[in-house]
């Protein structure tokens, strides 16, 4: 995250006073702006997100720096008043030369002397409060726009995590994020603060000499024009780069997840060869930007030199012609010293400018990805329901795709049955599970609870009363009780315990080295399949919820595993509404109804239902029960 550099400030009350003594060299030397940036992981694909101007950009981010501007304006100011210390230290440095140093008469010497120092310890206070108020704004709102982009991604289909790598929505949750930050916090405190000592350091230079001042500030829109000409192309190149370190860092993702099977099938040479092909395509990106970087530094570099000799020149002609006292020249130069860096700040900017929009790009796409299921404006809440479940008639294509997954889809279920759903593979089984939650709507047909169509209610009700057991069993990096608990966080120590009986957890549990404090690794890996599945059952009996959805609760499992999983399972389904998705008819519980889907023909379509105009179901069938 950038900190306001508009002007040097403690140590710097120093430097421009022993830059014009050796020889009234300025500063000019200048490190080439080379970007360093943290392994990220970062996009699918090839594509570049779509160009956004600067000023869509403030206007859809400025509104999350509500309550943290007086921080920044506070920055401001203190960066300011050190700027000012900088401009009166330079203007003591000429005094002292004129008055103490040409005239040998030191006791003139002792109060600017005590003047100057405590120039010093104010810069030096004011640039520590000036950085550190822009930090905290500026990580306060890094705080705030990746809690919400995150919680907008939370709201949308799950087809937008699926159709994208971790790695993307890990770099737009990070590095993309900071790039806004120093676009809209801390990089706008540096614009304003740089250019307040622009200002500053040339009204300076105009009060010592005027038309020496005129002709300093006829070359400035030298450092503009090459500037903008470097910007344009360092926001692509930015652009380039970070969808390259996505693409190389996506390969470690995928390698590092999936090292087990890598090593089982002897391809560890080819992962190699996958990251080094991505890695040079990263190397190529970043030699881009280095390229630009590097021909900035000297470019800009040159017109310092070319400035300096220019006033140097006229400024002899002026201490010739009595005009100019060597003090007054020697704080002119030094204003100089202070002056250009800064207007080359203004350019480097530019080029950050250009660098923080191709994150807020990426960002700003996020966003304009609309949740395609929203609550009705009159949703109620739904309550505890009893939990009878009916699909009437329910179509549904996904989104894109011309083929229905689903056609005329009717059944029901009630409170204590079992409905066991059942067909080939893609049949759209677990569509059906999306659909109960909301995840997407059907496109004709409707599906009620308790006799109320789901779209009536809000999502967070409706999800109140469904538990789903996914095929594959899902637990974060917690411990035991973390991952039980994930369904009623607020449950006490022996609700948890409780459960875990229920579900065959407690005897395993309790032979883990820390008990249910217990570490399950990522994704559960420390744990067996079965040990897996029996915790993911104890979070649905802590659920408690009267809709029951088990998606191949069997799969992965040996004979002897899934006998113990059963009763756990049985146990949970008692008195609830269960659908049971499974391929695997041996464990289908005793009378339990059978729903059979079959696939929708190719080639046949399913015309949506338009906004406004009530839906009338297909009449026909893919279900059937044997």
């Amino acid at each position: 995250m950038g900190l306001p550099q508009a002007a040097p400030l403690a140590p710097g009350l120093l430097r421009p006073c022993c830059q014009v003594v050796g020889v009234l060299l300025v500063d000019s030397t200048h490190e080439g702006r080379r970007p360093v940036r943290r392994l990220s992981l970062n996009v699918s694909g090839r594509e570049l997100a779509p160009a956004i101007s600067i000023r869509r950009t403030f206007r859809e981010f400025w509104p999350d720096t509500r309550g943290l501007r007086r921080l920044f304006a506070a920055g401001v100011v203190f960066a300011v008043l050190a700027a000012l210390c900088e401009v009166a230290a330079i203007r003591l440095f000429g005094y002292i030369t004129d008055e103490v140093l040409t005239t040998r008469q030191l006791d003139a010497f002792w109060v600017p002397a005590f003047v100057w120092l405590g120039l010093a310890a104010l810069a030096g206070v004011a640039s520590f409060a000036g950085s550190y108020l822009t930090a905290l704004g500026g990580e306060r709102f890094l705080l705030v726009l990746r809690d919400r982009v995150y919680a907008h991604i939370q709201t949308l289909a799950p087809e937008f995590a699926e159709k994208r790598r971790l790695g993307d929505l890990m770099a737009r949750l990070t590095d993309d994020v900071e790039a806004i930050e120093e676009l809209v916090g801390s990089g706008l405190v540096r614009i304003i603060t740089t250019a307040a000592s622009v200002v500053f350091f040339a009204g300076a230079a105009f009060f010592i000499r005027w038309d020496l001042a005129l002709v300093t500030m006829a070359l400035i829109p030298l450092f503009l024009v090459v500037s903008k000409v470097f910007a344009s192309r360092f926001r692509t190149a930015a652009a380039r780069e970070r969808t390259s370190n996505g693409a190389m860092n996506s390969v470690l993702e995928e390698g590092l997840a999936n090292q087990p099977l890598v090593q089982a099938y002897n391809r560890q040479g080819a992962e190699s060869r996958r990251l080094h092909a991505e890695g040079r395509g990263w190397l190529r990106a970043n030699m881009t930007q280095a390229w630009l970087s590097g021909l900035y530094g000297p470019a800009v570099q040159v017109i310092e030199t070319l400035c300096l000799i220019v006033i140097l020149g006229v400024g002899a002609w002026e201490i010739a012609s009595g005009r100019l006292t060597i003090g007054g020249l020697l704080a002119f130069a030094a204003y100089l010293a202070m002056l250009y860096p800064a207007v080359q700040s203004l350019g480097e900017l530019a080029l950050t400018v250009s660098e923080a929009a191709a994150g807020s790009d990426r960002v700003i796409e996020v966003l304009s990805t609309k949740p395609r299921v929203t609550d009705a404006e009159d949703a109620v809440e739904a309550g505890r329901t009893g939990g009878r479940i009916e699909f009437d008639g329910v179509g549904f294509a996904y989104p894109g795709r011309g083929r229905p997954v689903l056609r005329n889809m009717s059944f029901t279920a009630g409170p204590g049955e079992v409905v066991v759903l059942t067909g080939p593979s893609g049949a759209g089984k677990s569509t059906l599970v999306k659909l109960l939650l909301r995840f997407y709507d059907p496109d004709s047909g409707r599906i009620l609870l308790d006799g109320t169509d789901i779209r009536r209610l809000t999502r967070r009700s409706l999800r109140e009363n469904v538990t789903v057991l996914q095929q594959e069993t899902l637990l974060f990096s917690g411990s035991v009780r973390d991952n039980i608990a994930y369904a009623r966080p607020d449950a006490s120590l022996d609700e948890v315990i409780k459960a875990a009986e229920a579900a065959g957890v407690h005897d395993f549990a309790k032979a883990l080295p820390q008990g249910y404090d217990t570490p399950v690794g990522q994704r559960g890996r420390l744990l067996s399949g079965g040990q897996r599945q029996r915790i993911a059952i104890a979070r649905a009996i802590l659920r408690d919820a009267p809709v029951l959805v088990l998606d191949e609760p069997m799969t992965g499992l040996d004979e002897v595993t899934a006998a113990q999983v059963m009763g756990p399972l049985q146990r949970l389904m008692a008195g609830r509404t269960t659908l049971l998705i499974t391929h695997d008819m041996r464990h289908v519980p005793e009378g339990a109804r059978v729903v059979r889907i079959e696939p929708v023909p190719r080639g046949e379509r399913i015309p949506l239902r338009r906004v406004g105009v009530p839906f009338r179901p297909f009449r026909g069938n893919n279900c059937g029960t044997p």
